[in-house]
């Protein structure tokens, strides 16, 4: 028992299916990161996954949040731990699917870990319940399942793609007369215009245009046609991993003097995509692109990037301008904040839950707001509940980079009590 107050999820989310099996993957031949602390006190067991290899076709492979993480713990146990705490890591490949997911919750109990903390898994209904049967935290998962932002288990670091998507909205306003949303024709789609269009009629606009996609397309003609229907404006699209093969469809269409300008979400366009398609003379440049942070190019990331040369050891896995990695670094500042917190010699998941819910702060060096998990402190959306940090950035591409447009967050907690209803 953990002596924290049960909450039942507001509603069921449906996931989509996937097929093959991961199994856990640990981070030496004894599952932990060696080394050691020393002194009287426990060390720590924490798990962090990911799909490191997911199954063909799938886009989703993410093996730099795993990375990140042994760094991280390479890194505090070489400094003494945390409050003399040796930190052990122990890592599990999901694979992208619903049986690997379960799997590495169910090694998380096995292994007896105090939390899971800055991973990433799109199958929240396979891996929550074994995780709330056994008590133990999701400390700042990815934000990519529901689950994330509906379980009493749960304590998230940023707003997931509702507030990208309520951010995109005000981002496009200020200079957009009329907006295209291209997203996916699928049940995590369909809330989506929702979101954007709250924003857009906020700021006096017009609802966008809804221009719904098949999620594993390798062209986008019919969609990027439609979009340049639309006029001149601007066209936004959220397709995850896809938003690419879109874009690619889009400028091969879009006619010469064209003015329609094109804009994402972070975890659709990234950095790394950005180099990956030709730096400046990419699809992307001049975009739009509302993220959760603060750029890469931030000096606040300082300390990240340092940790990184140092402990990562050349694993190219591990890139600092990837999203993935900053929310498995925000994740573990989280981790360390609270065991510093509970100043104790042997951590349990219950103790790591308790000092959340009593309202431990959370300092992120200004990377987010301070974080801070009370029930007061909680968005309490319908649809979103466990939602504590509802800001985001704006930013653009600019010589291939992205650069920040607007200093500073935004905040958009009332965009999405408007669109969702508080609870």
């Amino acid at each position: 028992m953990t002596g924290r107050r049960r909450l039942t999820p507001l509603r069921p989310f449906r996931l989509l299916t996937a097929t093959a099996v991961a199994g856990a993957v640990l981070t030496s031949g004894c599952g932990v990161l060696p080394g050691s602390s020393g002194g009287s006190r426990e060390p720590v067991t924490v798990m962090t996954w990911t799909p490191d290899r997911a199954p063909d076709g799938s886009p989703h492979a993410m093996a730099g949040v795993s990375a990140m993480a042994t760094a991280y713990a390479r890194w505090v146990n070489e400094k003494g731990g945390i409050d003399g705490h040796e930190l052990r890591v122990i890592t599990c490949d999901e694979g992208d699917t619903l049986l690997g997911a379960g799997r590495c919750a169910r090694e998380a109990v096995k292994q007896d870990a105090v939390a899971v903390v800055g991973s990433y898994s799109r199958h929240g209904q396979a891996f929550m319940a074994p995780l709330e049967a056994a008590g133990i935290p999701y400390v700042g998962g990815y934000g990519a399942s529901t689950e994330e932002f509906t379980s009493y288990n749960s304590y998230p670091v940023n707003g997931g793609q509702s507030a990208l998507l309520a951010g995109n909205g005000k981002q496009l306003a200020a200079g957009c007369e009329q907006v295209s949303l291209v997203r996916p024709d699928s049940i995590s789609g369909d809330g989506m215009p929702t979101l954007l269009n709250t924003s857009l009629v906020e700021s006096r606009r017009p609802k966008s245009v809804d221009i719904l996609a098949p999620e594993e397309a390798t062209s986008y003609d019919a969609q990027a046609a439609r979009a340049l229907e639309a006029g001149d404006g601007c066209v936004t699209a959220v397709l995850g991993d896809r938003t690419e093969t879109f874009f690619d469809s889009f400028r091969r269409l879009e006619p010469e003097g064209s003015r329609v300008r094109v804009s994402s979400v972070l975890g659709s366009v990234g950095q790394p995509l950005i180099d990956r398609t030709g730096g400046r003379n990419s699809p992307f440049e001049g975009a739009y692109v509302t993220g959760w942070y603060p750029d890469s190019n931030d000096s606040r990331w300082a300390e990240m990037r340092r940790v990184i040369r140092q402990f990562a050891f050349a694993d190219n896995r591990v890139d600092p301008e990837d999203t993935g990695v900053q929310t498995t670094w925000i994740a573990y500042t989280v981790l360390r904040a609270v065991i510093e917190e509970i100043d104790a010699s042997r951590i349990t998941p219950g103790k790591v839950s308790a000092s959340l819910n009593r309202g431990t702060e959370v300092d992120t060096g200004g990377l987010t707001p301070v974080l801070r998990w009370r029930f007061k402190d909680m968005l309490g959306t319908s649809a979103y509940p466990r939602i504590i940090n509802g800001r985001v950035t704006f930013q653009v591409v600019r010589e291939g980079r992205l650069v920040a447009e607007r200093k500073g967050f935004v905040d958009v907690s009332e965009t999405l009590s408007d669109a969702w209803g508080v609870s």
